[in-house]
Formats: C-alpha cells, structure tokens, sequence
C-alpha cells in the first residue's frame, strides 16, 4: 500500500534528507504536497521532480515563483496560511512537519484537525503548544512520530516496553561546540564557532540551541508531551560521541537503548515506513563501535549551560511560559546571529523575558500566539538594551 505524505519545510535540512529518503524507497510513498517558508525556486523544482498536488510557500513575495506550477496544475497557496493549506491536503495519510520555530505550530494542529497522522520535526509545536497538540490529536485519533533523533529513539526504545515497566527516560546531548569550555570562554564566541558542530550538521538556530544547550530543554519538553512522563522521570546526559540517541531505563534497573549513526534520513524512514523497518538504500556511514572505542556521559552542568535550566524551568511552570521561553529563544539567536548581541547574552534575553511573561494558560492557539507576539517584543526590548551596552 503506497503511504501518500506531505512535507512542510520541504527546502530545508529535514525536508530535503526527506526527500532523500523518499526517493530510495521508491514508489512505497508518494509525495503529494510540499510547503516552504520562502526559497521558491528550489520549491518549483521539488514539485517538478515528485509530481507533487499541491505547493505552498509562506512569503507571499515569493507566489509569483510559483505561477507555472499553477498553469500546470499544481494547487498553489501563498501567505502564513500556506503550509497548513498544504497540511490538509485530503490524500495526504502523513504530514512531515519540519517547518523551523513557532511557525510548525499552526500547521501541526491543521494536519491533526485534519485527521491526518504527523511526523512532527519541529520541537517548537510541542514546546509552544503541546497540550493543544496532544488534545488534537487524541480527537483526531492520529500518531504523532518524532523525527528528531532523540525522541525517535525512545519511540522506538518504549516499543519493547511495558508502559509500567519503565522508570525513566534518558535523553542524549551531543554537548555542542563549547563542551570543553566555561562560560566566560565562550561568551564571546562567534556565530561560526557556535554552528559548527561536532557531529550533526544542521541549521544554524537549533546549531546554536544545541551550542547553549537549550535545545536539550526544549527536548525535555517535548518528551514530556509525547510520552506522557512526569518532569522527573525525564533526564538528560551529555555524551560527546552522539552514538546512543536515548535511553529507557526499566524499573528492575536494566536499559534499553537505540544507537545508529548520525544520519537524520534514518529517524526519518522510519517515521516514513511504521510499522516496518527497510534496509536504508540511501549512503550512510556504517556503524563502528570498535572504530568509535568507547562512549562516554556525563551530567550537564547548569553553571556552564543556562539556557538548559531556564527552559526546564518553564516547562515545568507550565500554561504560557514554555510559548514565552520558545518565543525568547528564536529572537535571541535571530541577534545573536545577526551580530547584534553576544553569545553570552543569549540567557539574558531569554530571563529577563520569562521574568515579565504573563499568567495564563493556553485555552486555544490564540492564547499561544498572543503569548509568542508579547514575548517577541519584549525580547527584542531586551535584546537592544544589551547591544546598546556594547
């Protein structure tokens, strides 16, 4: 049976090692609509090439790319409703979300309102708005698949497990560029020597995220919507050589855990291609664990790393905070990229933010979405207040 998906945030890293994936499989899945943010013109030539139904692109400067498509009959939406209209594409079964930020949000919940199962790449749909997520998706009776290596991992892990069985689970985190120095060594630190990390090659947001560790919170987060775990049953372990993805600690003490390559196209096909496993077609780098020798953890430690507390402290308060945290986060790495303020402010933005976020708990994505517009400027105030100190 040919599994029709559609991908949002198809010209990103995931979108395109999507496709990738796509593509080696050859016709056990079809591609039916693909969204971008604004790189059009790689859009067109994705649609060309997977025959897709439908096309969306969130900058609306960037419609008139799209044109031709339309002549030839492609659905072509334009605007911030793109990727949700994309989303609801009714022969669509599986919706891969792997829109970057705040913005998966919106075309997550489409797609389960839909009906529609969600391969969710986008930390930020649960971390903003996870009870609203899980609330859509229990209606709808969908499966959300976690695509990041992380919580693919201990899908896959909790498989063989009773629910009753298991104790805790444990994430893994890379430790990013910085591992080997205090924070008064980066605090300086370039947005080149932030993204440049070791293992994953990524965007450079989640770069940096993974850089102050804060994409580890978010991950926390997300696992604590997904798996329905108590905040400290949840813990994270640094382990540099990024080998074992997570572990399930069971309840008589013994562990299960999930160890492959650093290749994103393998979470990926597996979200793909539930409930089987395929042999992987697509070049990957075979596995060695007597080439790698050993592996290593450790316990993060929040003095070098406060964005990781700052992030498992609103997900914890719960209601608005984690949408504020997130909202913080995406505007301070936005300066920080842009060479606006230093590496070392990015707690800053993010604190002095979280100190001022209303009460409240999201009743519906309209209470989201005020929460992230209110947190955006006041990080921005903040975000100039520190560059005018520079």
């Amino acid at each position: 049976m040919v599994k029709r998906v559609s991908i949002l945030g198809s010209t990103g890293s995931i979108g395109r090692n999507a496709l990738d994936v796509v593509a080696s499989l050859g016709d056990e899945v079809e591609v039916v609509g693909l969204a971008a943010r604004h790189n059009a013109e790689l859009l067109v030539r994705q649609a060309r090439a997977f025959r897709v139904a439908a096309v969306g692109v969130s900058d609306e400067r960037q419609a008139r790319v799209l044109e031709p498509l339309a002549a030839e009959g492609v659905e072509v939406f334009a605007g911030d409703g793109a990727a949700a209209n994309v989303a609801t594409t009714p022969t669509a079964d599986l919706v891969l979300v792997a829109v970057a930020g705040f913005a998966g949000l919106a075309p997550t919940l489409a797609a389960l309102n839909a009906g529609k199962d969600v391969a969710l790449a986008n930390k930020e749909s649960l971390v903003a708005g996870g009870k609203l997520v899980r609330e859509a998706q229990r209606a709808a009776g969908a499966r959300i698949f976690p695509v990041d290596s992380e919580h693919a991992a201990l899908a896959q892990c909790l498989e063989m497990c009773r629910p009753d069985a298991v104790r805790r689970l444990i994430i893994t985190a890379s430790g990013g560029p910085f591992l080997e120095k205090s924070r008064e060594e980066v605090a300086d630190a370039t947005p080149e020597q932030a993204v440049a990390h070791p293992v994953w090659d990524m965007g450079a947001k989640i770069s940096v995220d993974s850089a102050t560790l804060m994409n580890k919170g978010l991950e926390v987060i997300e696992a604590y919507w997904l798996f329905d775990m108590p905040w400290d049953r949840i813990d994270v372990l640094i382990h540099p050589q990024s080998v074992v993805h997570s572990l399930v600690e069971m309840a008589d003490g013994s562990f299960v855990a999930q160890l492959a390559t650093a290749d994103m196209r393998l979470p990926i096909q597996y979200a793909l291609t539930y409930p089987e496993r395929r042999a992987a077609l697509f070049p990957t780098a075979a596995l060695e664990l007597a080439t790698i020798g050993r592996l290593e953890f450790a316990r993060p430690d929040p003095a070098q790393f406060p964005c990781f507390g700052l992030a498992l402290a609103a997900g914890r308060a719960g209601g608005l905070k984690p949408a504020v945290m997130n909202a913080a986060d995406e505007v301070a790495v936005e300066k920080f990229l842009a060479g606006e303020i230093p590496f070392g402010a990015l707690p800053e933005v993010i604190e002095a933010t979280l100190a001022d976020a209303p009460d409240g708990d999201a009743a519906g994505y309209d209470d989201v979405a005020r929460a992230d517009r209110w947190a955006r400027r006041r990080a921005e105030e903040v975000a100039a207040a520190v560059a005018s100190r520079a």
